[in-house]
């Protein structure tokens, strides 16, 4: 999947494939040279740990069993952060896509003021 497949269900379909940046006076403030900078969004939807002589027994077919069940939540991982958890949805515009509807955003400490 390439960047741009990326498409946030509360935002109209036009809005990703947008070629000119936010205005600086817009919703970014003067930021709008900075929310242009690609970061990297991982949807984790379970993990284990193995070891390697396993792996390299790995062939097609093979089963893996995560650490999470149906249902349970995702994890939003942006450039390695959790920042929020979800669930899996289909999309009703394309069912042979999936996406993942937000359900709780994770906060992180504030920023930190200068001294």
């Amino acid at each position: 999947m390439s960047d741009t497949d990326f498409e946030a269900l509360d935002e109209p379909a036009t809005a990703m494939h947008d070629p000119k940046p936010p205005k600086a006076d817009g919703a970014f403030g003067g930021y709008g040279q900075i929310m242009q900078i690609p970061v990297n969004v991982e949807i984790v939807v379970g993990s284990l740990t193995m070891p390697v002589a396993s792996v390299m027994r790995l062939g097609r077919g093979a089963v893996l069993r995560l650490d999470r069940r149906i249902g349970e939540a995702v994890d939003v991982m942006v450039n390695g952060r959790l920042v929020a958890r979800g669930e899996i949805v289909m999309l009703e515009d394309d069912p042979d896509r999936m996406g993942v509807s937000l359900t709780e955003i994770v906060g992180g400490a504030p920023p930190k003021a200068d001294a």
